[in-house]
Formats: C-alpha cells, sequence, structure tokens
C-alpha cells in the first residue's frame, strides 16, 4: 500500500501546481497557468469509466489479476507521457506539452481508481481500513512532496525538462510494487468468511455481462442506485459536504507556486522548507488525522480538519503582507502541510466507508471526483482573479486577499458536515452534533 500510494500521489502535482511552477519560470502568464490547470479535472470525471474498471479485465493483463492488470497498464503510461513532457519542454509549445500533462491526467486518474478499489478490498475490517487508509495517505503525501519541493532543487540543479525525465523513470516503483501486489480477494467465499468482492464481480458478469443492456444498466447506473438506496436523502448532503470540503485547497493550488516565484524565493529555499518542516507536518498531520478518525469518528474529524485546513490556507495571506522571511515561511508551510494532511486522512477514511461491496472502484471514484470536480474547475479561474485584483491592490496584495478567500471558502463544508454527524446521531439516538 505505501509503494502503491506513493505511485498515485507521483503525478499528481507534475500536472498541477509543479507544473505551474515550471511555467512561470518560463515567464507564462498566470491567466494561461490558471487555465492549464484545467488539465487535473480530469481526476474529477473518473466516475464516467469507473465501471469499466469494476466489471472488464484489462486484455493482454488478465495474467495480473482484474485490479492489478488495470493499475499496471496505467502506471505504463504515465511513466511514458511524463518521459514524452520531458522530452518536450515548452518550446514546443503550450498545446503539445498540455495534451501530454492531460495524458498523465487520465491515466493517473485511471491509477488512482483502480488503486483506491485495491486498497478497500483487500482490508477485511474497518481497523484495517484505516490502517490502509493512512498507509496510502502517508505514502502518497510524501510523493507529493517529492514532487512539490524535492523537485525544485533538482530542476535548479538540471533544469525542468530532465527533472520530469527523472521523475518519468520514478513510476518504475509504482510498476514494481504491482508486480509483488497480491490480487485482491483472490479466493472463492467460504461458509466462515463473508462475500469476497472479485466473487460479487464475477457472478454480475456471469449473470449480465457489460455488453448486454442489463450489463450495462448495473455497471454504470447500479453503483449509484445502490449509493442512494443506502443512504437515502442523507446523500444529497454527503455529496454536497464532500464537493466543497477540499475547494479551498484545490483553488489556491495553481497560484502557490507562481506566489513564491513572485515573493523572491528561490527553488532552492522552498524546496528545503517543504522537504524538512513541511515534511515532519504533513506526517504528523496523517498521524493526528488517523487517530482523531479512529478515537472520535469520522465526524469530528472532518470537522476538525475543515477548520485547520481554512486557517492554514489563509494564513499564507501573511506572507504577502508581512516581511516574508524564511522563519514565517516555514510556520505557514507548516501549518499548511499540518491542515492538509489532517483533513486528507479524514475524509479518504470517511468516503471508504461509504462504498459498496461489487461497486467499489465506481462508488469511491464518484466521491473522490465529487470531492474534486468544483475546486478542479474553479482554480482555472484563480490566476484570471489574482490579475484582475493586481490591477487594484498590486500583485503581491492581491494574492494575499486571494488567500484569504480562499480559506473563507472551507466554511460551508465544515457546517454541512457537522449538520450530517447531527443527523446521523439521530438515526443513532443521539442527538450531539458530532
Amino acid at each position: 500500500m505505501l509503494l502503491l500510494g506513493f505511485s498515485s500521489g507521483l503525478p499528481f502535482l507534475l500536472v498541477g501546481n509543479t507544473f505551474g511552477y515550471w511555467l512561470r519560470d518560463e515567464h507564462t502568464s498566470l491567466t494561461a497557468i490558471g487555465f492549464l490547470s484545467w488539465v487535473g479535472i480530469a481526476y474529477s470525471l473518473k466516475f464516467l469509466w469507473a465501471p469499466v474498471m469494476d466489471r472488464v479485465d484489462l486484455p493482454l493483463f488478465e495474467r495480473l489479476g482484474h485490479r492489478r492488470g488495470w493499475i499496471m497498464f496505467s502506471q505504463i503510461v504515465v511513466g511514458l507521457a511524463l518521459l514524452g513532457m520531458g522530452a518536450t519542454g515548452t518550446k514546443a509549445g503550450l498545446v503539445r506539452l498540455g495534451a501530454l500533462a492531460l495524458v498523465v491526467a487520465f491515466a493517473s486518474s485511471t491509477q488512482d481508481i483502480v488503486v483506491d478499489a485495491w486498497r478497500i478490498e483487500s482490508a477485511d475490517d474497518g481497523e484495517e481500513q484505516g490502517l490502509l487508509a493512512s498507509a496510502y495517505q502517508f505514502s502518497y503525501r510524501l510523493a507529493l512532496l517529492a514532487t512539490d519541493s524535492l523537485i525544485l532543487i533538482v530542476a535548479a540543479a538540471v533544469g525542468w525538462r530532465a527533472s520530469y525525465t527523472i521523475y518519468g523513470a520514478c513510476m518504475v516503483i509504482g510498476i514494481a510494487a504491482t508486480c509483488f501486489a497480491k490480487e485482491p480477494f483472490a479466493k472463492e467465499p467460504t461458509a466462515d468468511e463473508p462475500e469476497r468482492a472479485d466473487a460479487v464481480a464475477d457472478k454480475k458478469q456471469r449473470e449480465a455481462p457489460i455488453w448486454t443492456p442489463r450489463g450495462f444498466f448495473d455497471a454504470v447506473v447500479g453503483p449509484f442506485i445502490a449509493f442512494f438506496r443506502a443512504h437515502g436523502w442523507l446523500a444529497l448532503l454527503m455529496l454536497a459536504a464532500i464537493s466543497l470540503y477540499r475547494v479551498p485547497d484545490f483553488i489556491m493550488g495553481p497560484m502557490a507556486n507562481p506566489y513564491y516565484h513572485d515573493l523572491g524565493l528561490s527553488k532552492q529555499t522552498v524546496g528545503a522548507v517543504r522537504g524538512s518542516i513541511g515534511l515532519i507536518a504533513t506526517f504528523a498531520g496523517i498521524a493526528a488525522g488517523g487517530y482523531c478518525s479512529l478515537k472520535l469518528g469520522y465526524m469530528r474529524a472532518l470537522i476538525i480538519g475543515g477548520i485547520l485546513q481554512a486557517a492554514a490556507i489563509a494564513a499564507y495571506a501573511t506572507l504577502a503582507f508581512a516581511s516574508p522571511t524564511i522563519r514565517l515561511f516555514a510556520l505557514v508551510m507548516a501549518g499548511d502541510n499540518f491542515g492538509i494532511g489532517f483533513a486528507g486522512v479524514a475524509l479518504v477514511a470517511y468516503m471508504s466507508s461509504l462504498t459498496n461491496i461489487g461497486y467499489t472502484a465506481t462508488q469511491y471514484a464518484l466521491l473522490s471526483s465529487t470531492y474534486a470536480w468544483l475546486g478542479k474547475i474553479l482554480k482555472g479561474f484563480s490566476g484570471a482573479e489574482v490579475e484582475h485584483l493586481s490591477a487594484t491592490y498590486g500583485l503581491i496584495h492581491a494574492y494575499g486577499i486571494f488567500f484569504v478567500v480562499c480559506g473563507l471558502a472551507g466554511l460551508p463544508a465544515v457546517l454541512l458536515f457537522a449538520m450530517l454527524g447531527y443527523w446521523h446521531g439521530r438515526k443513532l439516538g443521539d442527538v450531539t452534533p458530532c
């Protein structure tokens, strides 16, 4: 799980915030950087092809098994596309580079679909599910730090194109993990064990293959019917809360690295702070998020994480309105990494608990797409908004105002999860808010 989580996290920022840093170094406008961040919308649309991951074995990869075959294929495509980005560079034009980034995003989101399904189906109980979620977040965040901090040091030494080539080759880590991983639930259920996910999928495929009308309906529509049947009208409130929860992080993302660039912070400084204090804060946040999810319950952990996340993102404004010293930058970075790490574990654990066996990939893809789609769309306008504010307030102060607004955008999700906690408590005969 640690290695597969690292493989899932590796491409994410290479077509997101780090990609924006590269483009800003090449003097690309903030507006163009914001719009190019829309390649990440692929992560918000993955529920559209997730039913195929649930029901169809990938030709030429069947020997690896249902889940591992899809994981391996997506990892190979991600690695080749990253190598292509390194070989192309910005000199060939933003259209070609953006197209390769889009391929990375689609293949990476496919990898996420199947790795999430592998993680959920490999757990035997809720406690093991929480452990695997924490392991996934731990290594995913480690990959984000490697592509958000270490790559800046590498890029300062060898250039952006060589850096992307190196990181494309690093996808071999995930490929090796897939080779050694076990296909989840590779045995038939027994009288002493619950029904296994692969047995459910095989049964569905035998009764109604996906190419038949009934099979197609069950693969595409069945997961959504099962989700709403299980949770009733609260499902709408769940989806609304999930969709708003990570909005602050997504909106501020494309502007974070250009912000450091325009503040005059060197790539080496940013990379060193992220890789030291930021790394420690990330692991502390993940550990705290996992502990609170286990001891306090999902709802309380989500509320705490939402508040921490909102405050940490708004704190970026202090760099715009005060002298951006290394000490202040390190403090802001530590707060952000702790808050995002805490909130990420809480959300992943909560979403994992909502899936039904037999529809794991599609339902989790729906939930993870829901938490990303609104932020992914809105973040495309982030650069244009900062440039608009800069006409009145100046560029650096415009950044500060922007980050405060991003932090405030996290409060609606906190209120919605508080409402969900209240209604869940009423269903259990407990009217406490969480």
